[in-house]
């Protein structure tokens, strides 16, 4: 079974193609940067994962895919090689994405993109969690009719 599951972040917006002849298909190629579980040296590392999508998915990558949004692939590692110009052998590994979808708010998204883009962010909530959700405090807590 070749089956892969990557949850990531953007190094950049998707590079999108089209290919030539009469029914052309959109192939749109992007890179994933996963954080690894453990730290090297307290700090954290990240894998750069090559992915690559076809047709409206490929479309739909180029609409609403943008450098630092996270993002939650599925689909299969293809491997293959060519002979670059000087003549050495090239081998590849990337992901064939089949399925693809945002893995954040576009609200904690953009907070990021905006963040790693050396611009200050300005979080709606001043007591917020990661996942977007407000933190009640404890006096206000009892009186929640749920």
């Amino acid at each position: 079974m070749n089956k892969v599951i990557l949850m990531g972040r953007l190094t950049r917006d998707p590079e999108v193609r089209y290919s030539a002849g009469e029914n052309s298909l959109a192939i749109a190629r992007y890179t994933l940067a996963v954080d690894r579980r453990f730290k090297r040296d307290g700090e954290a590392t990240a894998d750069f994962i090559s992915c690559v999508v076809f047709g409206k998915q490929a479309e739909f990558a180029e609409k609403y895919f943008r450098q630092g949004i996270r993002i939650v692939v599925s689909g299969r590692i293809q491997t293959g090689s060519y002979t670059n110009r000087d003549g050495v052998k090239v081998y590849t590994t990337e992901v064939v994405v089949e399925e693809q979808e945002f893995a954040e708010s576009k609200a904690v998204s953009d907070s990021h993109v905006n963040r790693s883009a050396s611009q200050p962010a300005a979080p709606d909530m001043a007591d917020s969690s990661a996942e977007g959700f407000m933190n009640i405090p404890d006096e206000i807590g009892g009186e929640l009719p749920f």
